[in-house]
């Protein structure tokens, strides 16, 4: 039995996730003719309370869109050190935009205010980079899932207003921080000048994102999308999956949080580990003491069929999902137990 904690994106759709993509109407998609995407699209944004959305292949071309339509090459943006858009998305930033990265080292890999006020660039000074855009992770994905507190946000959209700075959010597992919180998902979409949500993770999709905004940054966005080769045909098979995983797999995270909660209980009772992130969602960043063999830690647990990601640095990372059942979590927690190093 092959338990997999690599990432929360190793799921497979389920049975009535596979049905409503059997059954979904399509048409062609680059033509805006296929009305399973279009429902999909017309659905978050009314969930978020933005204008406009669209749907794209990956979190990471949403990404990259988003910041190529805000900013222009020569100019920076500014995000945490741990962030997915510089750490992950093949130097996308600087390859696709033209951009240079402002970075700050935050708290799991949020920032505030404060720390955003303190390396925006004068607009006067023009030896440095012009200072365009920030962007916020939530939850971190580097930082272990930990979640902003929203009335931190809010300054640093205050911030933004004052700077006139462009503010995305890279909402890839936005879904988890919305059921460990009490904000809704309007209140960021009040919030953010763009926003994108991933489908493929959490919520157990096989593809796609959603990148939300105005109707012009949408306009805009569409243009790039297809410069990036984003433009696909009848992908409401895939949208039908995105429609069927809000409505009836959102509040199932809810047992991949609790499930990761638990691992962390065990490893803390471990003599063996060193540090834990805190767990606030449903990614578990750990490390093991100096006097721990981490690599026999890893052959001991993939012997077991037991598999995760080692972030280098010496910190581990293991992500709870849908497809890790309750009787997988016995066999980790007891395999955690037992160990010996």
């Amino acid at each position: 039995m092959k338990i997999n904690l690599i990432s929360d994106t190793v799921t497979v759709p389920s049975a009535g996730m596979l049905q409503a993509m059997q059954n979904a109407q399509v048409g062609d998609d680059v033509f805006k003719e296929d009305p399973t995407v279009n429902a999909l699209e017309e659905k978050v944004a009314k969930l978020f309370g933005m204008e406009a959305a669209m749907f794209f292949p990956s979190g990471t071309m949403a990404n990259q869109t988003a910041i190529k339509v805000h900013t222009q090459p020569g100019e920076q943006l500014i995000c945490d050190h741990f962030a997915h858009v510089y750490n992950y998305e093949g130097g996308g930033v600087s390859f696709n935009s033209g951009v240079s990265c402002r970075l700050i080292t935050g708290n799991q890999g949020r920032i505030t205010a404060q720390q955003i006020e303190e390396v925006i660039n004068p607009t006067e000074f023009y030896h440095m980079p012009k200072t365009r855009l920030v962007c916020l992770e939530n939850t971190t994905n580097k930082g272990g899932g930990a979640f902003y507190d929203f009335e931190e946000i809010r300054k640093i959209k205050t911030l933004c207003d004052k700077h006139q700075l462009g503010l995305h959010l890279d909402g890839a597992r936005l879904w988890n921080a919305l059921l460990e919180t009490t904000e809704q998902p309007q209140d960021y979409g009040q919030t953010f000048d763009s926003i994108s949500v991933c489908l493929s993770k959490g919520l157990g999709c096989p593809v796609g994102s959603v990148l939300l905004g105005s109707e012009a940054f949408i306009q805009q966005a569409l243009r790039i999308r297809k410069v990036f080769g984003g433009g696909m045909r009848q992908a409401g098979y895939l949208a039908a999956a995105g429609i069927y995983a809000i409505d009836h797999q959102w509040e199932d995270m809810r047992q991949d949080h609790q499930k990761a909660k638990e691992l962390a209980e065990i490893l803390y009772s471990c003599d063996y580990v060193k540090k834990i992130e805190p767990v606030c969602t449903n990614i578990i960043i750990f490390s093991l003491l100096d006097s721990a063999n981490e690599l026999n830690f890893v052959e001991q647990m993939r012997q077991q069929d037991i598999h995760f990601m080692r972030l280098g640095n010496g910190k581990l990372r293991m992500v709870t999902h849908r497809d890790y059942t309750v009787e997988q979590h016995q066999v980790v927690l007891s395999t955690l137990k037992k160990m010996k190093l």
